[in-house]
């Protein structure tokens, strides 16, 4: 089964804005959780493909040293419209499902990945990871990959559930806690920080928040 990885990446400069950073710290930090993770999904063997869709460049760069396809974002509209042009690359490349991953959980492992996809259920399906604060999407599987519509920046993770129920009997809500932790504000980078899964990363964030 073909299974593609999609990231929709915001430009750096315009991402985050809740966390109060300066805008050289919040695009140091949006560059590294995005290796991070681009790095992750690479080395996954259920994904065959990561799909970036972007215009931020650093991102583009980052998705060509791991053989990622890019699909450039000239409007920038939506995670939505993002979504909606890497599902017609996946339709017309002949994959039989995708996952959405935002650019913000850099502590997500590949075994997270493995333990997600053990819930795949034939022909039609939809796994759904929600956020920590349970009112966003962290993972979004579809099979097909048309399956459903996504509903990003709308309390999305209760709206895809309903409409993943009206689209297939073979929904599931399943908890990876890696996968669930997200940086949206500052409290949520106190909060990963404080957790021991990637020290190694962690000490790159406290290198950003600190440097001058």
């Amino acid at each position: 089964m073909k299974i593609a990885a999609i990231i929709p990446v915001k430009t750096f400069s315009n991402a985050k804005t809740r966390l109060g950073l300066s805008d050289d710290k919040k695009e140091k930090l949006c560059k590294i959780m995005l290796e991070e993770i681009v790095q992750t999904i690479s080395i996954s063997p259920q994904i065959e493909k990561i799909i970036l869709v972007t215009k931020e460049e650093k991102a583009i760069e980052i998705g060509k040293n791991h053989n990622a396809e890019i699909i450039i974002d000239e409007n920038e509209e939506s995670v939505n419209s993002a979504v909606a042009l890497a599902d017609k690359y996946l339709l017309e490349n002949n994959f039989d499902a995708s996952i959405v991953f935002p650019q913000d959980i850099p502590y997500i492992k590949t075994q997270d990945i493995d333990f997600m996809m053990n819930y795949k259920m034939h022909p039609n399906f939809a796994i759904i990871v929600p956020s920590r604060r349970f009112d966003g999407t962290n993972a979004l599987v579809r099979m097909p990959v048309d399956l459903m519509e996504t509903h990003y920046d709308e309390d999305s993770y209760k709206i895809h559930m309903n409409t993943a129920k009206e689209k297939t009997l073979n929904v599931a809500m399943v908890f990876v806690k890696r996968i669930m932790w997200d940086v949206d504000n500052s409290e949520d980078l106190e909060f990963l920080l404080e957790q021991p899964e990637k020290p190694d990363f962690a000490e790159k964030i406290k290198k950003i928040l600190e440097s001058e």
